[in-house]
């Protein structure tokens, strides 16, 4: 082979090596050590995993802020068979108390199933449609859910592992081209060192 040319295939190739590892090193470092390590005396933790807290800080606060908020919560409780759901508790709830009425001799007798199918679907449907339900509702969404909470504690739980094959499900294919373009540039590197080798 050639001695000239030896320079413009090393080179590339050694450049290209370097880059490629170089990228695949840090994209993994994203996550990896799941845990923090010691190696050679360095404290050596992956990014998601350091900054696990912070990063459930800050996806919480957009989706409890931006993406999910109250009004969107009580608007789609709106769209609702809040009549169904009422209806369907206040069976459950009057059927063991109807039994026992039913078996007195007067008043029994009125509780035919239709007329207490239609009592309680009226019932259900006052309910249901009354302002205050609606209010109730809205105030217990307001007091008892905060998304923002809620998300972040979700987050902040989550296994380091679990994130991780959550994010590579996404974008592994974006994480691999970071790999091939680190790839790309070194060996770019390795030509301009082998013009500029080959000039001096």
């Amino acid at each position: 082979m050639n001695p000239e040319l030896l320079p413009w295939i090393v080179a590339p190739l050694v450049g290209a090596l370097i880059g490629w590892a170089t990228n695949a090193l840090a994209v993994r470092m994203i996550f990896r050590p799941h845990e923090p390590r010691r190696v050679l005396g360095f404290r050596v933790h992956g990014l998601i995993g350091r900054r696990q807290e912070e990063l459930a800080e800050s996806i919480g606060s957009v989706v409890g802020d931006h993406l999910l908020r109250h009004e969107d919560i009580v608007g789609a409780l709106a769209g609702m068979d809040l009549a169904g759901m009422v209806d369907g508790a206040l069976k459950g709830a009057l059927d063991t108390k109807l039994e026992e009425l039913r078996r007195m001799p007067l008043i029994g007798g009125f509780l035919t199933d239709e007329r207490v199918a239609d009592l309680r679907g009226s019932l259900a449907q006052g309910i249901a449609e009354s302002d205050k339900l609606a209010g109730i509702v809205e105030q217990a969404v307001e007091q008892g859910l905060d998304v923002r909470t809620l998300v972040r504690e979700k987050v902040a739980a989550f296994p380091v592992a679990r994130l991780e094959e959550l994010v590579l499900a996404v974008a592994r294919q974006e994480l691999r081209r970071i790999e091939v373009l680190g790839g790309g540039i070194g060996a770019l590197v390795g030509l301009a060192q082998a013009a500029l080798l080959t000039v001096l």
